[in-house]
C-alpha cells in the first residue's frame, strides 16, 4: 500500500509521464494473464487427479469401519456388560451337575467351595458338567478328575486337540472344525491355542524325563532334516522318542541331547559329520543303497554301476540273514562280519585309485567307492549284524536295523509341513510342539493299543500316582536327570536389556 501512495504523489508532482504509466499497466496485466492461465491449470488438475485419501478404503476397512460403528452403537445399549458368558450362565446351560468331594474327608464335614462348569467328551459328543466343589475341615479341596488346573475342558479334549494338531499336522482351523463337526463343541482359535501351551507347561517334566531315558538308551535311530526355523531333529530309542523343532542342526545341539563323550550305546545314522564322534556308531545301508541306485537309473547302459549295485544289494542282503540265523553265536557272527568286510574291500579296492577331478556320475560313483571303504575300515557298516538284540518295554526284544528309515519316516510329516508353510514360525510355538509331540510319539511305546481312551487314562493314572510311566521307568534304572534342563539349553530365553 505505501508503494501505491508513493505512485500516486509522483503522479501528481509530474515526475512520471504518461508513457511510464503506460508500460507500467501493461506488466501488470501480463502478469495477471498468466497467474490466470496459472490457475486455470491448477482447477483442472485438481478436476482431474481424485483427492487422496488418508484412510485406507478397501472392502476389508471398510468392514471395519462399519463394525466399529456397530460396537459403538453396541456399547450405549450395553455399557456394563462384557463380551464373555459368565459362569452362572454355562451352569445353567449344563446337562447335569456332579460333586467333587476332597479326597479322604467324609462327605459330611464337607461344605460347598464352588461351582465350575467343565466341558468333557461322552459317547463321541461334547456335555457341559457343571462340577460341585467341595472344601474340607482342613481347606482341602475336591479336584475335577482328568482337568487340568482350572481349565474349562477336560484332558481327553486337549490330547485330541494335541493330536490332530501335532500329530496328524492339521491346522487350528481344521481341528477346531473337526470337534465342532464331530461332537459338537465350539472352539475358538485362541481357545485351541491356550490348551495347549498350559498341556505342554504341564508336560515339561515329562519331556525332561524322555532325554534323560533318550542318554541312557541302547540303540538310538538319529535324522534331521531343514525346517522353518533352523532345523528338526528325530531321536528315537527304545525307551524314548523325541523329536526337537527349530533347533540349531550342529555338534551343540546334539551334545544337549545325546553327548557323545558319555554316550555308551549304539547310534544309527547317516553319514553326516555331526554323528563321527559316538564309540558305537552304525551308518544307514539305505542311503548307501539309494546312491548306488541312483547311478544305475541315471545311466542305465552303464554295466559297471549296474554290477556294482548288484555287488552291494548282495552283501547287505547277506548281512541280513547272517544277523537273522539263529544257528550262528556271537563268535560266528563276528566270523562271518570278517568276510563280509572282505568283501566290501574286494568291490572297493580296484576303484580307490581313481583321482578326484572327474565330472558328472563319474564323480559320484568316484565319492560313493570312498564312503563305502572308508565306512567299512571304520567298523561302522556291520555293526547291526552283532549288536545284541534291543529289550522293548513291553518286554519283547527287537534286532538292530541297518537302516535308519524310521528316522526318516518320522521326519516325513514335518518335511512337508515344511513345503506347505504349515510350521511354527516362532521359537515359543516350536518349543511347545516339541514337548507335546515328544510326550505322545514317546506313549506310543508304552501303551499297548494307542487310542485316544488308552492315553487319557494313561495320563489320568500320573495325576493320581504323582508319577508317570517315564518317571518310574527313571527311577527304576536309578538314572538321574542332568542339572540343567534340556529345554533350558536347547530353547535359552533371551537376556532382558534396558
Amino acid at each position: 500500500m505505501e508503494a501505491i501512495e508513493a505512485l500516486r504523489q509522483d503522479v501528481r508532482d509530474g515526475r512520471i509521464g504518461a508513457e511510464r504509466l503506460l508500460d507500467l499497466l501493461e506488466s501488470l496485466m501480463r502478469r495477471l494473464e498468466a497467474a490466470n492461465l496459472q490457475i486455470a491449470e491448477l482447477e483442472r488438475k485438481i478436476n482431474e487427479t481424485p483427492p487422496k485419501l488418508d484412510e485406507p478404503f478397501s472392502m476389508r476397512a471398510e468392514e471395519k469401519r462399519q463394525e466399529q460403528r456397530r460396537k459403538s452403537k453396541r456399547a450405549k445399549k450395553r455399557k456394563n456388560k462384557s463380551g464373555r458368558i459368565r459362569t452362572q450362565d454355562k451352569i445353567k446351560q449344563a446337562e447335569r451337575t456332579e460333586p467333587v468331594f476332597p479326597q479322604d474327608v467324609p462327605e459330611n464335614e464337607c461344605t460347598l467351595s464352588h461351582t465350575r462348569p467343565v466341558w468333557r467328551l461322552e459317547k463321541g459328543r461334547a456335555v457341559l458338567i457343571a462340577y460341585q466343589i467341595y472344601r474340607g475341615p482342613k481347606n482341602q479341596y475336591g479336584k475335577i478328575p482328568g482337568v487340568l488346573g482350572r481349565s474349562e475342558f477336560g484332558l481327553e479334549i486337549v490330547v485330541q486337540l494335541v493330536f490332530l494338531v501335532h500329530v496328524t499336522g492339521l491346522s487350528f482351523d481344521k481341528a477346531c472344525g473337526i470337534l465342532m463337526f464331530f461332537q459338537n463343541l465350539r472352539l475358538s482359535k485362541s481357545q485351541a491355542d491356550a490348551l495347549m501351551r498350559q498341556l505342554a507347561r504341564h508336560w515339561e517334566k515329562e519331556f525332561e524325563t524322555l532325554c534323560t531315558l533318550l542318554a541312557n538308551s541302547a540303540v538310538v535311530h538319529a535324522d534331521e532334516t531343514s525346517w522353518s526355523i533352523h532345523s528338526v531333529w528325530a531321536l528315537l530309542s527304545e525307551k524314548a522318542r523325541i523329536l526337537l523343532f527349530g533347533v540349531h542342526k550342529d555338534a551343540e545341539t546334539l551334545k544337549a541331547i545325546l553327548d557323545p563323550a558319555t554316550f555308551m550305546g549304539l547310534v544309527v545314522s547317516d553319514d553326516a559329520a555331526v554323528y563321527a564322534n559316538f564309540s558305537q556308531s552304525q551308518k544307514c545301508w539305505a542311503h548307501l543303497l539309494r546312491k548306488a541306485i541312483k547311478l544305475t537309473l541315471q545311466d542305465p547302459n552303464n554295466a559297471e554301476y549296474r554290477e556294482y549295485t548288484d555287488q552291494l544289494l548282495a552283501i547287505y542282503r547277506e548281512a541280513c540273514r547272517v544277523q537273522g540265523d539263529g544257528r550262528l553265536g556271537d563268535a560266528g557272527r563276528a566270523q562271518k562280519v570278517v568276510g563280509l568286510a572282505d568283501a566290501i574291500f574286494d568291490l572297493c579296492v580296484d576303484r580307490l585309485k581313481e583321482k578326484s577331478g572327474l565330472q558328472g556320475l563319474a564323480e559320484d560313483f568316484r565319492l560313493l567307492n570312498h564312503e563305502l571303504f572308508r565306512l567299512m575300515s571304520n567298523d561302522e557298516l556291520f555293526t547291526f549284524v552283532t549288536a545284541p538284540p534291543v529289550k522293548q518295554i513291553d518286554g519283547t526284544t527287537e534286532p538292530v536295523s541297518g537302516t535308519n528309515n524310521e528316522a526318516e519316516r518320522i521326519l516325513r510329516d514335518p518335511a512337508l509341513a515344511r513345503k506347505t508353510g504349515q510350521t511354527s514360525k516362532t521359537l515359543a510355538g516350536a518349543r511347545r510342539k516339541t514337548i507335546l509331540k515328544s510326550v505322545l510319539e514317546s506313549l506310543r511305546l508304552y501303551i499297548p493299543k494307542f487310542t485316544l481312551k488308552a492315553v487319557v487314562e494313561e495320563i489320568r493314572r500320573w495325576t493320581e500316582s504323582g508319577k508317570s510311566c517315564f518317571e518310574r521307568l527313571k527311577q527304576k534304572l536309578k538314572l538321574k536327570s542332568p542339572e540343567t534342563p534340556v529345554l533350558d539349553r536347547l530353547y535359552p530365553k533371551p537376556i532382558a536389556t534396558g
